[in-house]
């Protein structure tokens, strides 16, 4: 981890700044990872620059056999991808394996099937033709929480559209971008079309963003580090994609089977330890059940095991490192002072496991919107419950937000789901716990970011349109 991949081998950096990769389930040190800087990313970008003049000529035959095989080494090498990434973020190792490194092959599989229906070249009924074509070289920043997802999802809709880029995967998760780039350079992906540099945002995404060789960027991450990238991307004019943060709404209908519905959700809440943006922190509640749905989230949470990463099973790993561990430790001590009902968990971590950063599922009731809880993306297991009088309540308060990436309803009335998610403004409507499928577009509505990524949308965030006249 202290070289990087550009131009199709491994150099060594033009910085000489690093930072240790710490296992968050011990503390114990992982490795080191380099830190690049502006010159690093120079060289990054020439060589995707140079790549580019020859991949963006290729067919899209000669681009569909190399996403297959891609698919082929990324199949062979799951369990690696998956044991780095619980090695540096924690994720428990069935979790790691059946969701966090299965990203690779299934978005792969939704790109392959876009890719094949995709038109490159079409005749308009007035005799003109639009010809869509990559957009050039791409700037690609992923997060930590689901590294190997936000890689594929930037990664290979660039290489299926003919575009090169510049990957700056989280300094926090190294491991499973290493393997990652293991696996393209194995699968023959051309010099130069792929390169990784790793490094601190304000560093190395700073430097890509304002790139003028760089003509687009895509980000996964905060919202206040979206603003930045855009900022910075502002001045050259380059196309900017970002999928930020969440306070996702769930709103649970008294018509709904209430004990199932409500340990899935309290489930879907906590899961990747609550580090997930679409994550349904908000659990809106019919006044008439509320005091049983109460009940059944805190025993839900209560029986909600964390254990070991390393260990099978289905349990909660630890938040990722001691930055998240402090900031959900704060928000829970906040929603305590601002007077709501702690139902279950509360700070400090669980009974045995005082090392590592493990924190306890927690549960606040009688939370009102206005409170820092309810309005801030915490990123760890802590869901917080409202009451609502009447569907148009629950709207509102669900809209409430500067968020919009996801939402989540619970009701056993079709024309009640239809009704609802119509009006609930976010990228996806969840209902009854139905998830996303490979290849549907996942991203979301106000500061929630703009841009879709998977299947077909994804693909043509990639992609310049080219109007043609007069051909014969």
């Amino acid at each position: 981890m202290t070289q990087f991949y550009i131009g199709g081998e491994w150099v060594a950096p033009v910085s000489g700044e690093t930072m240790p990769v710490m296992n968050p389930a011990n503390g114990e040190r992982l490795g080191t990872v380099a830190l690049g800087n502006g010159g690093d990313v120079d060289s990054a970008v020439a060589a995707a620059k140079a790549a580019f003049e020859t991949f963006s000529q290729t067919s899209k035959a000669d681009r569909l056999a190399l996403l297959r095989r891609i698919r082929e080494v990324s199949e062979r090498r799951l369990e690696e991808l998956a044991q780095a990434m619980r090695m540096e973020m924690g994720a428990p190792i069935t979790f790691s394996r059946e969701m966090q490194a299965d990203a690779a092959i299934g978005h792969l599989d939704g790109f392959i099937d876009s890719l094949e229906a995709l038109e490159e070249r079409e005749a308009l009924k007035n005799g003109d033709i639009i010809v869509r074509e990559p957009i050039g070289v791409c700037g690609l920043i992923t997060p930590w929480n689901w590294p190997v997802n936000q890689v594929v999802l930037k990664v290979l809709p660039a290489i299926a559209t003919g575009c090169s880029c510049v990957l700056k995967p989280s300094e926090y998760t190294p491991l499973s971008a290493v393997v990652y780039a293991e696996i393209l350079d194995e699968a023959g992906v051309p010099a130069g079309v792929f390169n990784m540099v790793h490094g601190e945002g304000p560093v190395v995404g700073a430097a890509l963003s304002r790139h003028a060789d760089i003509q687009m960027m895509s980000f996964t991450g905060s919202t206040r580090a979206g603003k930045a990238v855009t900022q910075d991307s502002a001045d050259t004019i380059k196309r900017v994609t970002l999928e930020l943060g969440g306070k996702s709404p769930n709103l649970v209908f008294a018509d709904c089977d209430l004990e199932e519905r409500v340990k899935v959700s309290v489930a879907e809440c906590m899961l990747n330890t609550g580090q997930s943006c679409d994550a349904p922190t908000r659990l809106l509640v019919e006044r008439s059940c509320y005091d049983e749905v109460l009940e059944i989230a805190r025993t839900a949470a209560e029986n909600t095991a964390v254990g070991d990463p390393a260990e099978e099973g289905e349990h909660l790993g630890p938040l990722f490192d001691q930055i998240q561990y402090d900031r959900v430790q704060t928000m829970i001590n906040v929603g305590i002072d601002e007077g709501a009902r702690l139902l279950a968990g509360g700070p400090g971590k669980p009974e045995g496991f005082e090392d590592g950063w493990y924190v306890k599922p927690t549960i606040f009731a009688d939370v009102e919107n206005h409170m820092r809880v309810a309005r801030e993306e915490i990123f760890g297991p802590v869901l917080a419950i409202t009451p609502f009088e009447s569907e148009e309540e629950a709207i509102s308060i669900a809209n409430d937000t500067p968020y919009g990436l996801a939402a989540y309803v619970q009701t056993g009335n079709a024309g009640r789901a239809e009704r609802v998610a119509a009006r609930l403004r976010a990228g996806a409507v969840h209902i009854n716990g139905a998830a996303v499928g490979y290849g549907t577009p996942f991203g979301g509505y106000k500061q929630s970011g703009n841009g879709r990524e998977g299947g077909m949308m994804g693909l043509e965030d990639y992609l310049e349109t080219k109007t043609l006249h007069g051909m014969f």
